[in-house]
């Protein structure tokens, strides 16, 4: 009969993701620059737009990462990019 084998170890990620919930990363999450704006509607598109003119999506992996409708029709976003296109 044939042995399943044993899956790979897990203590290098359980140790990543400990880290990761208890904020002592190294420097962070330094892979992605961030920026969060809390804009009106119109001026929220023309932001985000901005972004992906400056720092385009294929080469920096520019994204809306989060965003929210705030009161007053306000919205909360934040654009994460790379710092680089190497």
């Amino acid at each position: 009969m044939a042995r399943i084998p044993a899956g790979p170890p897990l203590d290098g990620l359980k140790r990543q993701i400990d880290r990761y919930r208890n904020g002592t990363t190294r420097g962070g999450d330094s892979l992605f620059v961030r920026e969060t704006f809390r804009l009106d509607r119109d001026h929220a598109r023309q932001k985000a737009q901005e972004w992906f003119d400056a720092w385009p999506k294929a080469a920096y992996w520019t994204e809306v990462e989060s965003w929210r409708l705030l009161d007053g029709d306000q919205i909360e976003f934040t654009m994460r990019r790379l710092p680089t296109a190497d």
